[in-house]
């Protein structure tokens, strides 16, 4: 999703030294070429492969399967660590099953990303907020991939390296790295075919004859419902993209806002709990691997913001939110 990568070495005239690289600042016309490329072909090309997910010190792998069928997207993911798990998506509708509780969770894609799909619709949001650098020629999962660095122009935001193959433009591994030039996350294939010769029967789940014997939950979601409350200050290059209210689980007719804000690369939850609030508030930073989070009390309201951002970036938008004047 979103990844930063340290550089060393001295500045120059419209470059930096990237572990004894250059990595020449591209103009935003180019840059933006770049990145279209690299959207463009997670969402049209067929491939199959294995990728690792590292975050902190947990790291899992899974199984994707990508397929254009005409204008429709097709994708399954299998999760090959810990309790099994198979999403499948055609197009914005989404299955996740859950063999060991035999339960199908059904849903539309809501705004998040996930790898290799990184990379947002709007695209000159990421020019406008991240300097991008074309770096070095690597080797990743045996292709040839050009590297690009994506550079935060403030303190809002972490930064990323994408590493992309040179034919296709597939993106083929993401790293994501916070201020202090620390791995926040990283994905990577490990073992790839671009290409590849699939069929409908490749993208469906293993468990698609049994699903009469599963439980379905069916989750309705209204992304953007009025929640009552207003952003003063949003952080640039951040817009909502998602506002809703639902009853708390477990906690009866108690209401919880969530709004999510996005800049294309990094996400920022908010949650909003009405209601009186029997256990202590403890007000303020904390930090829980590469999340910050910030909490405060706003009259009889717990606002909690968390996201894989600066701690700025919690605080400016939990500081500022305020219930809209009625």
């Amino acid at each position: 999703m979103r990844v930063r990568w340290g550089w060393i070495g001295g500045l120059a005239v419209g470059a930096v030294v990237v572990a004894g690289a250059r990595a020449d600042q591209l103009p935003q016309s180019e840059a933006l070429a770049w990145l279209t490329r690299i959207s463009a072909a997670a969402g049209q090309l067929n491939y199959e492969g294995t990728f690792v997910y590292q975050h902190g010190d947990s790291m899992e792998s899974s199984r994707i399967v990508h397929m254009v069928d005409g204008a429709s997207e097709h994708e399954k993911l299998v999760t090959l660590d810990g309790p099994p798990r198979e999403v499948i998506r055609n197009n914005d509708e989404v299955q996740s099953y859950y063999p060991e509780i035999k339960t199908i969770r059904s849903e539309r894609r809501g705004p998040g990303r996930s790898f290799p799909n990184l990379l947002p619709d709007q695209l000159q949001a990421i020019t406008a907020h991240y300097v991008v650098r074309k770096a070095e020629l690597e080797r990743v999962a045996g292709f040839d991939a050009q590297t690009l660095i994506l550079e935060p122009k403030d303190g809002l935001r972490y930064g990323h390296k994408f590493w992309a193959e040179i034919g296709s433009s597939l993106l083929l591994k993401a790293r994501m790295t916070n201020e202090r030039n620390q791995l926040v996350e990283q994905f990577a294939f490990t073992q790839l075919k671009i290409d590849a010769k699939l069929t409908l029967d490749d993208v469906k789940s293993s468990f698609a004859n049994e699903q009469h014997t599963w439980k379905i939950d069916r989750i309705v979601s209204n992304g953007q419902s009025d929640s009552g409350w207003v952003i003063k200050s949003q952080p640039p290059g951040f817009r909502k993209v998602m506002e809703m209210r639902r009853s708390k689980q477990g906690g009866g007719s108690k209401l919880l806002t969530h709004i999510v804000l996005t800049d294309g690369l990094a996400a920022v939850s908010v949650f909003i709990e009405a209601g009186q609030i029997k256990e202590q508030v403890n007000e303020g930073a904390t930090q829980h691997g590469a999340i910050n989070i910030y909490t405060r009390m706003v009259g009889d309201h717990r606002v909690t913001v968390l996201g894989e951002t600066p701690a700025a970036t919690v605080m400016l938008i939990a500081n500022s939110l305020a219930p809209k004047a009625r």
